[in-house]
């Protein structure tokens, strides 16, 4: 499925508009909103979150996007370099990638030890919930692609001059650990979807329509009183709740 440039443009342009209302929303209530984008290489995180934060106003809005932990991080509490990073009163923070690394990469390269990974597996939703508990509003997107796709956009994030800042060495590897990644994803998703945190899955295969929707989806998930209905309403093939369809 594929939408023409015009009605893409004109799309985006009108959910930019209540995303902006949905900001004055927030600083007008003081609510702290925590968004967590996850997925495979090349799933398109950083053009989502760049036509979220497009139009916002900088002051209130933030992108987190973490580098490798130092040494004194790696043997501090292993949420401590996040919670410095979470949302102030009237603020919106954006994680390109979160604590969930321990669930994915670190699992599949070996960066962590089985310990650390279990202990993280049983933590992490009690962390999330006191977070939900003292006020935050949380959302979790496993931004997901096929394999056909992800092969095709890391071939053209080599060939590309303007993306050469993107490219790491594990974009090598992630085809070949592709099953490894699809069972870190899954027992992710059993162990730490919940009905107060729960996990929405978007199919990201075609970037224009991935970023139509999920700001769709967030622009229905979190309560205003001046809400657009009827632009608020994601196609549920491309986004949805982790159970209610196929991953």
């Amino acid at each position: 499925m594929k939408i023409r440039k015009f009605n893409y443009k004109k799309q985006l342009h009108e959910l930019q508009v209540e995303l902006v209302k949905l900001q004055r929303h927030i600083i007008s209530n003081n609510a702290r909103i925590l968004i967590l984008f996850e997925g495979r290489d090349a799933a398109g995180k950083d053009g989502l979150i760049k036509r979220i934060t497009e139009h916002l106003s900088p002051r209130e809005t933030r992108v987190v996007a973490l580098g490798k932990p130092t040494d004194m991080e790696n043997h501090s509490w292993y949420f401590e370099r996040y919670v410095a990073h979470l949302p102030a009163d009237a603020e919106m923070v954006l994680f390109n990638r979160s604590w969930y690394n321990r669930a994915g990469v670190e699992k599949v390269m070996g960066f962590c030890t089985p310990a650390e990974y279990e202990t993280f597996m049983a933590t992490v939703n009690d962390f999330e919930h006191l977070l939900i508990k003292s006020g935050v509003i949380l959302l979790k997107y496993y931004l997901d692609i096929s394999r056909t796709e992800q092969t095709q956009r890391l071939a053209e994030r080599r060939k590309d001059p303007l993306t050469q800042w993107k490219i790491s060495p594990l974009d090598k590897i992630a085809l070949k650990h592709w099953k490894d990644y699809s069972a870190a994803r899954d027992e992710m998703f059993v162990r730490t979807h919940t009905e107060q945190s729960p996990w929405i899955i978007v199919k990201a295969d075609n970037k224009e329509l991935t970023r139509l929707n999920v700001i769709r989806d967030i622009l229905h998930r979190v309560e205003r009183p001046d809400k657009k209905k009827r632009i608020e309403h994601a196609d549920r093939n491309i986004v949805y709740l982790y159970g209610s369809a196929c991953v």
